[in-house]
């Protein structure tokens, strides 16, 4: 079975759709948005360089280990700090993951069984 990483990337509200769309050029095949709310003191803000805005969305993208890199890449550079979704996004490996069918293969290969 291959590993898998769940993506997590928070942005300003708003920009849930920008961290999607650039998650699924990169190979993502979807994810899941949640409300939330910042708690950014003004020390967060000078450290950063940026005005913390407390409406939050937090995307949570599971993707295969094998393009968590790309990945993250694409959505820093589509919704990075220096954006004004104003995200970051870290990974964490996902262990005994259930419900996931494989990609489909390119170009007519046969699709792994898990």
């Amino acid at each position: 079975m291959t590993g898998y990483e769940v993506i997590f990337c928070i942005v300003n509200d708003g920009f849930s759709e920008a961290v999607m769309d650039a998650a699924k050029q990169a190979g993502a095949r979807g994810g899941t948005v949640m409300h939330a709310r910042g708690t950014a003191n003004q020390e967060a803000e000078k450290f950063f360089g940026i005005t913390v805005q407390p409406e939050k969305e937090i995307v949570m993208i599971l993707v295969p280990a094998e393009i968590k890199d790309d990945v993250l890449h694409a959505i820093y550079r589509d919704a990075g700090l220096k954006t004004a979704g104003q995200g970051i996004a870290f990974s964490m490996a996902a262990d005994n993951v259930v419900g996931i069918t494989p990609a489909p293969s390119p170009v007519g290969g046969k699709d792994e069984k898990r």
